[in-house]
């Protein structure tokens, strides 16, 4: 069978939501994962395969991406392997997208644009939440300003019971909590630790939360849209609920995580076989059932001060989303997969096209994309109005229910 779309990580968190969102709008997809664990409802779906991956194993991974058929690879593994997965698409012919990584690897994969050019291929990374979400917002409201010297970005939630749930990748929020943080300051990139972030803000339909600074990948992508506007200060935050950012650090503190970056090692041996510390606690935590009648909501933020027509001006922008009915197992981690699936779904149809390697803010229409995330619940605000409600559903959005491919 050839298929519309490949998903490697299918069986992580957004994994599941990113493949489950393209099925349930008429494509093919090829489940990708190193093992089949929780990927039962999305198997029985007539239009969806399996194929089990080790992402160690480039070669046998390539085989593999080749034979599917598919001309989009969306990528949800852990972002120690999105290099990886860069380079076998780009080798391959492959349209590449991903949820994002720290500065090293997205720079490396920058490295990659005229080679994507040249094979007339894109590669969109940084397409789920934030980064995601919170970029395309900065390209919509980007035209409205004259200069930009501030941006702050984040996200904040919370839940409606005090109860630990697992994140969606706690390989990625216990680098977030142990490692100091990339803040461009004064026209200068200088390291933070987390806890050294100043502002606390008040978040729309979460209230008020610590916030700390968090490493990610927008600083560098919003300098180089902005670096011709007079950008001075760009700084990427994380808030969480006090019972949640509790459980995590002492998991920390306990030795359960031990991050690791691409090539390093943090091992255990338990009667004579190898462990990964941070891949046992993950395969724990997965199979923590989420409470009945749990619920949460998130607030992705992004906030802009700059000048137009020679007047201070700001705008505030939040994306709001919430558990679903019907997706209760997903929490508010719908505003990151469906995201990545819907951009994906861009690609697919040519809404989207551009080539090289590239983020969200350089090429992401935002009017259909909004109008997309609508269709899915998640609203997105400017300055308190929401701007993609019922108005927004009824505007062209350009995507397809059904694909064409059989």
């Amino acid at each position: 069978m050839k298929y519309d779309f490949v998903v490697v990580g299918a069986n992580g968190m957004q994994g599941k939501i990113a493949s489950r969102d393209l099925l349930e709008n008429g494509y093919s997809v090829l489940l990708c994962a190193i093992d089949d664990f929780g990927l039962d409802s999305l198997l029985e779906h007539k239009r969806s395969g399996l194929a089990l991956i080790n992402l160690k194993e480039p070669e046998k991974t390539k085989r593999v991406l080749k034979k599917s058929g598919a001309k989009i690879v969306v990528n949800c593994a852990i972002d120690d392997f999105n290099l990886v997965v860069t380079e076998i698409c780009l080798e391959l012919g492959l349209h590449y997208i991903d949820l994002g990584s720290w500065e090293t690897m997205t720079y490396s994969q920058l490295a990659l644009h005229e080679k994507f050019k040249e094979k007339n291929i894109l590669a969109l990374i940084g397409s789920g939440s934030t980064p995601g979400i919170t970029n395309v917002m900065l390209r919509h409201i980007k035209p409205s300003f004259d200069t930009i010297h501030t941006v702050h970005v984040g996200f904040a939630w919370n839940s409606n019971m005090p109860v630990f749930v697992p994140p969606f990748s706690l390989d990625a929020i216990a680098y977030e909590f142990t490692n100091k943080a990339k803040v461009f300051e004064n026209g200068k990139y200088i390291e933070r630790k987390p806890q050294e972030c100043p502002f606390q803000y008040e978040y729309k339909g979460i209230g008020k939360q610590t916030t700390w600074y968090a490493d990610h990948m927008e600083h560098f992508t919003f300098y180089e849209l902005l670096k011709d506007m007079g950008i001075k200060n760009i700084a990427v935050c994380s808030s969480f609920p006090d019972h949640s950012r509790e459980a995590i650090q002492t998991l920390i503190n306990l030795g359960f995580t031990k991050y690791k970056k691409s090539g390093d090692s943090h091992e255990i041996k338990v009667n004579g076989v190898a462990i990964d510390i941070m891949n046992f606690s993950e395969e724990v935590l997965r199979r923590i059932p989420i409470p009945e009648n749990y619920k949460e909501k998130e607030n992705l933020w992004l906030k802009v001060w700059g000048t137009k027509n020679g007047q201070d001006k700001f705008v505030e922008m939040d994306a709001l989303a919430e558990t679903l009915p019907g997706w209760e197992d997903a929490t508010c981690n719908v505003d990151t997969g469906m995201p990545v699936s819907i951009m994906a779904q861009m690609m697919f149809n040519d809404v989207i096209k551009e080539t090289g390697v590239l983020a969200p803010e350089f090429v992401v229409p935002p009017e259909p994309f909004f109008a997309e995330l609508a269709k899915r619940q998640i609203w997105i605000y400017k300055n308190g109005r929401k701007i993609n409600g019922a108005l927004a559903l009824k505007t062209e959005s350009k995507l397809p229910n059904i694909s064409v491919s059989q």
